[in-house]
C-alpha cells in the first residue's frame, strides 16, 4: 500500500529527540495540518554538511564481537538513510537526533587524512587493520564532493598500512587505482553490503544507497581486479529479507566475492522506535509480524546488548537463519576464503622511505 505522506528519499519518517538534551523540539499535529492546508513545507529536508575538527580519527573497538580492532569514520551521520542502522544512536553524542537528523545533518572531518598520517607515523603505533566505515559509510554521497576517503587511502598506500572498507555505495570503484596498488601488497579488503535483490525493498530500507545492480557490479569489478571482496548480508530482517539468503549468496559468488557475512537485525536505543514508526507507515500489513519475529530473535525484545548473541540472535527463527547461511556457504563458497591482510610492511615505511637507506 502506497503511503502518500511518507518523507521521500529518507529512511526515518520522524525526528527523535536527543536523550542527552534537556530541551526537545516537537512538531505538533496541528502545525503539520496548518502546513498542509497552506501548502507549506513543515520541515526542511535538504541535507546540510557541517565541518568538525576532532583531535583523533582512529577508534579502538573494544566490543568483543564486532570483528575489527580499529575503525575510522570520515563522516558522522549518513545520508544513505538505512532505517536499521546501529550508528543512528551515536549521532546523539554530537548533539543531534538519531532519526531524520542522522540522515540530513552530516558532520565532515576534513582533517581526517592529516590525523591518520600523524597516527601512522607515531613511534608507538604497530600496524593493525584499520576499517573505514566502522560506524558510517565512508563512500556515502558526501564523499563525491569532499574526497576524504580517497585522501585517506593515499595515506594508507604511502605508509603501506592495511585498511579494510565497508560500503554499500558503488562510488568505491572511483578509487580503483589506489585499491589495485594496495591489493598488490595485500593491504586492502572491501566489504560490500547487499541486503536484498529486490529494488522495492532496497528503496524503502536504504533510500539513498546504490541500486542492487550497481552493488553487484561493484563486487564484480573489484573481484576482477584482484581486490578481495567479502559481501555483507547485514542485517537479515525476519519477514523482510530473510527469505533471500540463498539467492543473495548465489549472486555474491557469481560476481566473485570470496566470502560473505551476516547479522540478524537488532534495534537498540532509539532505533527501535524509529524502525517501528517506519514499518507501520511503509509496510503496515506486516508490521506486527516483522516486529514480533525480531523480538523472538532477541529474548522477546527489540533491544539486545548481549555480546556474542546480539548480532546472531537466538531461538527458532534465528536458528533457521543460521541453517540457511550454513547451507549457502557450503553450496556457493566451498574452498573460498577472505585473505588476512599484510601488516609486515608498515614499519619500513613509517618514516616515509628513510629506513630503506
Amino acid at each position: 500500500m502506497k503511503n502518500e505522506h511518507l518523507i521521500k528519499g529518507r529512511g526515518a519518517q520522524k525526528n527523535v529527540p536527543n536523550r542527552f538534551l534537556e530541551n526537545i523540539y516537537e512538531t505538533r499535529d496541528d502545525f503539520l495540518e496548518f502546513c498542509r492546508i497552506e501548502g507549506e513545507e513543515a520541515q526542511k529536508s535538504k541535507t546540510q554538511f557541517i565541518p568538525i575538527f576532532p583531535k583523533t580519527i582512529i577508534n579502538k573497538v573494544t566490543s568483543p564481537d564486532v570483528g575489527m580492532e580499529y575503525s575510522m569514520n570520515p563522516y558522522q551521520g549518513c545520508e544513505h538513510g538505512c532505517i536499521y542502522c546501529y550508528a543512528r544512536n551515536t549521532h546523539e553524542f554530537w548533539g543531534y537526533g538519531p532519526g531524520l537528523d542522522f540522515e540530513r545533518t552530516i558532520l565532515v572531518k576534513k582533517d581526517a587524512p592529516q590525523l591518520l598520517e600523524a597516527k601512522l607515523k607515531s613511534k608507538s603505533w604497530k600496524a593493525q587493520t584499520i576499517v573505514l566505515s566502522g560506524n558510517t559509510d565512508c563512500y556515502q554521497p558526501a564523499e563525491k564532493k569532499y574526497e576524504i576517503t580517497r585522501k585517506c587511502l593515499e595515506v594508507f598506500l604511502k605508509y603501506r598500512h592495511p585498511v579494510g572498507i565497508i560500503t554499500k555505495n558503488a562510488l568505491v570503484v572511483r578509487d580503483l587505482d589506489l585499491l589495485k596498488e594496495l591489493a598488490q601488497h595485500r593491504l586492502v579488503g572491501v566489504n560490500v553490503s547487499v541486503t536484498s535483490l529486490s529494488e522495492d525493498t532496497r528503496r524503502i530500507l536504504e533510500p539513498r544507497t546504490a541500486t542492487i545492480k550497481k552493488r553487484l557490479e561493484t563486487i564484480n569489478i573489484l573481484s576482477k581486479n584482484q581486490i578481495p571482496v567479502n559481501a555483507m548480508l547485514a542485517p537479515i530482517i525476519p519477514g523482510i529479507n530473510s527469505h533471500e539468503i540463498l539467492a543473495l549468496a548465489k549472486a555474491f559468488a557469481e560476481n566473485g566475492a570470496l566470502s560473505f557475512g551476516f547479522t540478524v537485525v537488532r534495534l537498540n536505543g532509539a532505533i527501535g522506535q524509529i524502525f517501528e514508526d517506519w514499518i507501520r507507515k511503509t509496510l503496515p500489513d506486516r508490521a506486527d509480524k516483522v516486529l514480533h519475529q525480531i523480538q523472538e530473535c532477541h529474548g522477546g525484545t527489540l533491544n539486545d546488548s548481549r555480546f556474542g548473541i546480539r548480532s546472531r540472535g537466538e531461538g527458532k527463527i534465528a536458528t533457521q537463519i543460521h541453517d540457511l547461511v550454513k547451507l549457502a556457504k557450503q553450496t556457493y563458497f566451498q574452498g573460498k576464503a577472505f585473505p588476512k591482510l599484510n601488516t609486515s610492511m608498515h614499519e619500513t615505511f613509517k618514516e616515509g622511505q628513510l629506513k630503506l637507506f
